[in-house]
């Protein structure tokens, strides 16, 4: 409509040419982020990176990428009279390196592999426990991390039901879980030489504060306060609430800080089963559960492990076979034997010896 000079478009049809302008930019946005893209007449489909749940998806084996990581890695060089004596303060102890090795051949044989499972850990978070963690990563990619102080799995029910919903469909799942201790170059139990620290450090400091609570509290000389916890601080007051069963066992103990850690993974471990438990419809294919014992090392020497269990769940989340002596090298009662591991012993019978003596007892080490 002209009036004068001008020209006035009535308002009726500047809705519908605003209208007609929004619908434009919606669709041109919806485009830009559509899960399917346009070349020509041809329709291409969208596909998600491999690595959006954190899951390594290449084409490489599991045991043929643990052989280039092993061959590859950068691992502290071999000190035979180092290794005797941190197997000796803690029989039954493995390095990293024997572990890793073991753990994914054992895995893999039962379908485990880079690109179909998550790993998931339940260690302290000290950055020294990174090291384990950052070495099985490198095969299952990063890890979802349920843990918190001393290993304890703080994220608890929740976290575990939102780990589950990650594991890849019709996909496994590696949990690792458990304390850590430190021992120095000339066998220090409870304290580690840091990288760039001259000061030779507690570890764990949440564990040896959460012992020495305890020690106070069984010796008498307990401070008198009406404080229970805080907020603040809430994780440290759980590990000193769950570390008080162990009072006269730690007060018996011929050397407490090398008792520690075997008391708290009883706690931590029977926290775990329970979550598990409760958790387990949202797992998946199978599930193995690694515990046990950090024990770090100088920037100079290898890191141990001493592993206290190690089960295979299956797809419903039920207890289905117990991988540990195939992991520690010794048998397991006939009864309990499977075919996969009457095939592996059948191949290797220098996998252990063979005498009773030499078998050890989870229960004894404990």
């Amino acid at each position: 409509k002209k009036v004068g000079t001008k020209t006035y478009i009535p308002i009726h049809q500047t809705m519908l040419l605003r209208s007609a302008a929004l619908l434009l930019v919606c669709a041109s946005s919806a485009l830009a982020f559509s899960t399917t893209a346009f070349v020509g007449s041809s329709r291409k489909a969208f596909v998600p990176s491999p690595t959006a749940l954190n899951i390594v998806g290449d084409a490489v084996g599991t045991l043929e990428k643990i052989k280039q990581i092993l061959s590859t890695e950068d691992y502290p060089p071999e000190n035979e009279a180092f290794d005797a004596m941190v197997k000796g303060t803690f029989p039954g102890a493995m390095s990293n390196k024997e572990l890793e090795m073991k753990v994914v051949e054992i895995l893999a044989a039962r379908g485990f592999e880079g690109k179909n499972t998550l790993l998931a850990t339940s260690l302290c978070c000290d950055e020294l426990a990174r090291t384990l963690e950052d070495d099985l990563g490198k095969c299952f990619g990063k890890n979802f991390f349920l843990g918190g102080l001393a290993g304890f799995p703080f994220a608890g029910n929740t976290g575990f039901g939102a780990m589950s919903a990650h594991i890849p469909d019709d996909g496994y799942c590696l949990i690792v879980q458990g304390p850590h201790v430190g021992i120095t170059q000339d066998g220090v139990v409870g304290c580690v030489e840091r990288e760039g620290i001259a000061l030779v450090d507690k570890c764990c400091g949440s564990a040896i504060a959460a012992s020495n609570y305890l020690q106070g509290i069984t010796e008498g000389g307990a401070t008198i306060t009406t404080k229970i916890q805080t907020f603040s601080d809430f994780q440290q007051g759980a590990v000193q609430e769950l570390i008080l069963p162990h009072g006269k066992r730690l007060a018996e103990a011929p050397n407490r800080m090398a008792e520690l850690p075997y008391a708290l993974f009883e706690s931590q471990d029977m926290l775990m089963q329970d979550i598990i438990q409760a958790g387990k419809g949202g797992l998946k294919a199978g599930t193995a559960v690694l515990s046990g014992i950090q024990i770090n090392t100088s920037p100079d020497t290898m890191d141990y492990f001493h592993p206290l269990r190690f089960d295979y769940l299956d797809g419903n989340g039920d207890f289905a076979e117990d991988l540990l002596p195939l992991l520690a090298g010794y048998p397991p009662a006939d009864d309990e034997v499977s075919p996969i591991e009457a095939e592996t012993y059948a191949e290797g019978e220098d996998l252990y010896d063979e005498t009773p003596d030499a078998i050890p007892s989870v229960e004894s080490e404990i």
